[in-house]
């Protein structure tokens, strides 16, 4: 992986993207702080499928012994 300072990253941009395209990812440092530049098929690969939010409530898993049940306690009392 190459690794790229900030100001070089900004100013050879093009080159950073070619080279995420064609040879992998590219770590961009400013500071402390790093991030990567990848392939939008590899941020794909690496994300995973992630199921539909409908599929997830019919399909996923099942709520059957949860208890919805509310408390029927007033709480505590306090003075307006």
């Amino acid at each position: 992986m190459t690794h790229w300072n900030l100001a070089d990253a900004k100013n050879r941009f093009s080159e950073l993207v070619n080279l995420a395209l064609t040879q992998g990812p590219q770590r961009v440092r400013r500071r402390n702080d790093e991030v990567i530049v990848v392939d939008a098929k590899e941020y794909e690969r690496l994300k995973g499928k992630r199921p539909k939010f409908k599929d997830y409530l019919t399909k996923g898993p099942s709520f059957e012994d949860l208890n919805l049940e509310r408390d029927q306690d007033a709480g505590r009392e306090f003075e307006l």
